[in-house]
C-alpha cells in the first residue's frame, strides 16, 4: 500500500513538473457583454477588434495587432471572436499563436449572433475586421477592413490625448 502511494505521489510531481499552464480561454460574449466591456473600461481609452477566424483579412491582420500590442502597453486592447461558440480551440490556436492570448479576449457563446452583433453596433452589418476605437469619455469610432499602421497610429493620436 505505501509502494502505491509513493508511485502516485511521485506521477503527480512529473505532471505538474511538466505541465505547462494554459492561457486562459475567451470570455464568453452573450446578451450585455458589450455593457460589461464598456463599464469596466469606464475613463480610459481601449481598441474592440472583432474579427473571426474564417476571416483572411483578419487573420493577416493579427501579426500586427500582435505588435501594436508590444509596442504600445498603454493603449488596452480588446478581442472579440465573432465565431460560432464551437470554435473555442481554433479561436485559442490562432491568439496563441499571435501571442495575444495575454490579452482581454472574448468569443461568441450564442448561436444569436445578429442580436449580439446589434448589441455591439445597431449601425453595423457584419462585415470583418471590424475596429472600434474608444477615447476615455467613450466617444466611439468604428472602422471596417484592413488598417494600415499608420492607420493605428492616426486612431491612436485621437483617442489617447
Amino acid at each position: 500500500m505505501t509502494f502505491k502511494k509513493n508511485l502516485l505521489s511521485l506521477a503527480f510531481i512529473l505532471l505538474n513538473l511538466f505541465n505547462i499552464p494554459a492561457q486562459a480561454a475567451p470570455s464568453a460574449f452573450i446578451s450585455g457583454s458589450y455593457q460589461q466591456i464598456l463599464a469596466a473600461n469606464a475613463d480610459r481609452p481601449f481598441m474592440l477588434v472583432v474579427w473571426s477566424i474564417n476571416c483572411s483579412s483578419c487573420l493577416k491582420d493579427m501579426e500586427l495587432l500582435s505588435n501594436i500590442h508590444k509596442s504600445r502597453p498603454e493603449l488596452k486592447m480588446i478581442m472579440l471572436a465573432a465565431d460560432e461558440p464551437s470554435a473555442t480551440e481554433q479561436i485559442q490556436q490562432i491568439l496563441d499563436k499571435n501571442q495575444l492570448s495575454g490579452i482581454e479576449n472574448w468569443a461568441y457563446a450564442d448561436d444569436n449572433t445578429q442580436k449580439l452583433q446589434f448589441e455591439i453596433d445597431p449601425k453595423w452589418y457584419g462585415e470583418l475586421p471590424r475596429t472600434y476605437f474608444f477615447d476615455k469619455a467613450h466617444q466611439r469610432t468604428g472602422v471596417s477592413g484592413v488598417l494600415s499602421k499608420d492607420d493605428y497610429d492616426a486612431m491612436f493620436a485621437k483617442i489617447l490625448n
